[in-house]
């Protein structure tokens, strides 16, 4: 288990850790619906693109993953600027 996501070792291409720009409020909420998370390249490109004073945070996250009332959901691994 990931920061509450189980992973399945027989499906590794379901969910992935990726690094993404996440537009929210920083550190209130450790899990994000997929219309707040933009997937990247690399963490360079990620951190290059951040805009604090939009709320556009870089960050690795693990997803997307489906819950159980059917969103999508990606999953905070960490903050890239702390």
């Amino acid at each position: 288990m990931k920061g509450g996501l189980y992973l399945d070792a027989e499906a590794p291409g379901l969910v992935r850790q990726t690094y993404a720009l996440v537009r929210a409020e920083r550190g209130k909420r450790k899990r994000f619906p997929e219309n707040v998370v933009e997937p990247v390249a690399t963490a360079e490109e990620a951190l290059a693109r951040e805009d604090a004073a939009h709320k556009l945070f870089a960050a690795e996250v693990m997803g997307p993953s489906r819950s159980s009332e059917g969103f999508r959901l990606y999953y905070l691994v960490r903050w890239l600027s702390e």
